[in-house]
């Protein structure tokens, strides 16, 4: 079932959170901890579906460009593992290894921090600037599996740009669209 963001309120404050990294020993690591010094995206994946493996070496591309640049990126899975096993955090440590990506990978087992975001689908992306007010959500671009758009990451790209520039933000705000947060 394909699912549309919800769209958080641009200039929401970024939910707080605190949540295990399954790749770092469960190690606790928190939104202030890992916040990028001028930006930060936060975006909710997970292991199989088919929307977050079409974009994922995508958003490692990206990683690899803007993170010195100052963006963090965080990931976040909020999927009910025991319905859902390919999402474990076991398999959350061997997806982060084949795919080969650094930014962190959360465990939100409880789901109250995708339920702060109000975030709806996989892959959904949350762009928050340096004083952690959301300025950006939606897609990453207007690629999906099976569309055959190229995958740009462009709107990404526009929203990082646009903030490292100090322009403002595009108007227009695409929702992302995936597979539905599988909730328990």
């Amino acid at each position: 079932m394909n699912t549309p963001s919800n769209m958080l309120a641009l200039g929401t404050k970024a939910p707080f959170f605190e949540l295990p990294n399954p790749s770092k020993s469960n190690e606790i690591q928190s939104l202030d901890d890992l916040k990028g010094e001028k930006g930060t995206l936060v975006m909710f994946i997970c292991n199989h579906c088919p929307f977050v493996l079409h974009a994922i070496d995508k958003l490692n591309e990206l990683y690899e460009d803007y993170n010195e640049r100052g963006i963090e990126f965080i990931a976040i899975n909020a999927n009910d593992v025991e319905k859902y096993p390919a999402d474990s955090p076991e398999k959350m440590i061997e997806f982060q290894i084949e795919k080969n990506f650094d930014f962190p990978y959360l465990y939100d087992e409880s789901q109250a921090v995708a339920k702060a975001y109000e975030a709806a689908c996989t892959p959904d992306f949350f762009f928050f600037d340096e004083k952690l007010d959301l300025i950006y959500r939606g897609q990453m671009d207007d690629s999906r599996p099976g569309n055959n758009k190229d995958i740009t990451g462009e709107d990404l790209i526009i929203a990082f740009e646009n903030l490292l520039l100090g322009e403002p933000q595009e108007d227009i705000q695409r929702p992302s669209m995936g597979c539905n947060i599988k909730w328990k």
